[in-house]
């Protein structure tokens, strides 16, 4: 559909597009360093991850045993220590005590890395069905979006956040759920031992715990800014790699290669800085964790043997003691040194949230219709609408089509004409006035009904990597092979599709690739014959044939548009010099309207496009 001033940069009706480049949401949402609410994205992100109950009960199961084998063994240890003594200066070694408890000691080790095993498969599971169930949950809220939203958002940023948003998510969860899970159990686990066995040397052990947590809790207040902006700057960078792929063309077209390399790397050294940054702080996380950890291992050690020496504890208590306080601090020094992929993967999810926060697109519509019950009769009455505030693009707009006839829209660029279908279509709905079809407000009709009543012919073709058959039979998925090539044959479509190697069943790319804009046209024509509408819009449906092809297109489109309503947007004024009544607007107003001699002999708007046109005469 072909653009105006007025509307968004983004294609309203059309395909993939690439959106606005400066600017918008996005650009504005860059600049905010101000951290989300962790806690509502980690509650979030739980619940979807509780969606595997039976993965998340079998992990944490496992995750229990593991733990209570890491807690055994310094108490086996300290016992096969203990079974070697000095006494009145002679070493005494109980070896049945002894072996058993090395035996004990060896069992434990190998049935905890078996556990260890069945824990790592658990976790990919459980990462990969919860990233499963995430992205279905986007994508599905991705195409149930207003849009308008999709107009004013960075369409690579949007991809970025289906990918490499999703894919961190992925990673941490695989990586740091069992941590986290083990953690909890090793703490509370440690903490009862510890304080059954001697509560002066757990009071040793817990000193520096609040070091840890104050150190750990200043460092994140400045790392989370940082990851969420390297997060958003990276969607930036995927934004403008299918901006330049998409309209690679043009790029070169126009000399702007530098340009675009330019404002790549500007982007592209944001991000470094910023993931430096980010890295830089991620980095000093884990070794001062290690190095207080070390301060308490120092501590337990010298107060254990002070206790030791005055005959307090034994010695094999003293190294089940070090062995614990480890424990105790691992836990936390593992979160901090995973924080930075943690980070990363929370400032992931709260861009994914932020889409499934999005409303839907809006359908009040209750009033259900039969498509092929539709007559076609069509009313705007009274209709201002405006896609920024302030900014009108219709005013009072007013206009009558009864069934079945073909009505052509003219006008300048920017008058408001792509703005009548995107409303007929509710793309957007009005600010005042109504529209309505059968004498039915279109706003009281579902719009699955309604948009299956109507077919559109884009300026802009929209292609599938799909079979040239798919690709027609877009319009109508239940058609058979014969409705298909009946299709293509009224749209004149056949004549080049009989030439490919595999006919229909020819691969073809995104957009249509490897085919000629003509081409491409004519397949969306096939597409619009085979959905066989009660109403047809036609935006520069013939603007990219040549003269000939289109006189072709025009004789199919004759027979296609008998006993239906039409509206036929167009520049080219030849191709509606038959309507039966065409309709020209100015400023979002309808300022003339009639047949193509009587709008001539007003020697009016029309009259001064015709002449601007074919006779060359410039006003």
């Amino acid at each position: 559909m072909s653009k105006e001033n007025n509307q968004p940069q983004a294609r309203p009706v059309g395909g993939p597009g690439h959106g606005p480049r400066g600017g918008g949401p996005m650009m504005s949402r860059m600049n905010a360093e101000k951290p989300k609410n962790a806690r509502a994205t980690l509650g979030r992100l739980l619940a979807f991850i509780g969606k595997s109950k039976f993965v998340v009960l079998s992990l944490v199961l496992i995750m229990c045993f593991i733990t209570l084998l890491n807690l055994a063994a310094p108490l086996v240890m300290a016992s096969a220590i203990d079974a070697i003594t000095i006494t009145d200066q002679s070493l005494h070694v109980d070896f049945a005590a002894l072996t058993r408890m090395l035996a004990l000691l060896l069992g434990i080790y190998l049935l905890s890395s078996l556990l260890t095993l069945f824990q790592g498969l658990l976790s990919a599971k459980l990462s990969q069905t919860t990233v499963f169930t995430l992205r279905n949950t986007l994508f599905a809220k991705i195409i149930k979006l207003p849009i308008r939203y999709t107009d004013t958002h960075r369409h690579g940023d949007i991809m970025s956040r289906m990918t490499n948003d999703v894919e961190n998510i992925a990673n941490t969860i695989s990586q740091s759920a069992a941590s986290l899970i083990s953690g909890g159990l090793t703490i509370i686990g440690s903490l009862v031992i510890m304080i059954v066995k001697s509560p002066t040397m757990t009071v040793v052990a817990l000193v520096t715990i609040p070091l840890t947590l104050c150190v750990s809790t200043f460092l994140a207040k400045f790392m989370r800014k940082f990851f969420v902006r390297q997060q958003t700057l990276l969607g930036d960078i995927n934004a403008q790699i299918e901006e330049n792929v998409t309209g690679f063309k043009t790029v070169i077209a126009y000399r702007h290669e530098q340009d675009a390399i330019d404002t790549f790397n500007a982007t592209g050294k944001q991000l470094r800085n910023t993931a430096i940054k980010a890295e830089i702080l991620g980095g000093i996380m884990g070794p001062l964790m290690n190095f207080i950890g070390n301060l308490g291992y120092v501590l337990v050690a010298s107060v254990g043997g002070w206790l030791a020496l005055n005959g307090q504890i034994s010695v094999g208590l003293i190294q089940a003691f070090l062995t614990y306080s480890r424990q105790l601090s691992r836990p936390i020094n593992e979160i901090a040194m995973q924080y930075a992929q943690i980070m990363t993967a929370m400032a992931g999810a709260e861009r994914v949230f932020e889409i499934l926060d999005e409303p839907d697109e809006v359908d009040n519509g209750k009033n259900s219709i039969c498509p092929q019950d539709v007559k076609g009769n069509i009313e705007f009455n009274n209709i201002n609408f405006s896609y920024v505030p302030e900014k009108q693009v219709l005013c009072d707009f007013n206009l009558k089509i009864k069934s079945g006839q073909k009505i052509a829209i003219v006008g300048a660029t920017g008058s408001g004409k792509t703005t009548v279908v995107n409303l007929l279509t509710r793309f957007y709905d009005v600010d005042s006035g109504e529209i309505l079809l059968d004498g039915v407000d279109i706003r009281d009709i579902p719009k699955d009904d309604l948009r299956s009543a109507i077919a559109i012919v884009l300026q802009d073709t929209v292609l599938f990597t799909d079979t040239i058959a798919a690709n027609i039979r877009y319009g109508k998925l239940d058609a058979s092979d014969e409705d298909v090539e009946n299709a293509a044959q009224m749209s004149n479509a056949d004549k080049f599709i009989e030439l490919l190697p595999e006919k229909y069943q020819t691969q073809i790319t995104t957009s249509g690739n490897g085919l000629s804009g003509g081409q491409r046209q004519l397949l969306a024509i096939a597409r619009a014959v085979l959905a066989d509408p009660r109403i047809l819009i036609l935006d520069e449906a013939t603007s990219s044939v040549d003269t000939r092809t289109e006189m072709h297109i025009q004789e199919a489109m004759i027979a296609l548009m008998k006993n239906r309503t039409s509206l036929i947007i167009a520049h080219r004024l030849s191709t509606i010099r038959d309507a039966d009544m065409i309709i020209v607007i100015d400023k979002g107003t309808v300022v003339e309207s009639g047949n193509h001699e009587q709008l001539l002999a007003q020697k009016g708007c029309y009259y001064t496009l015709y002449q601007n046109q074919f006779a060359g005469i410039q006003t």
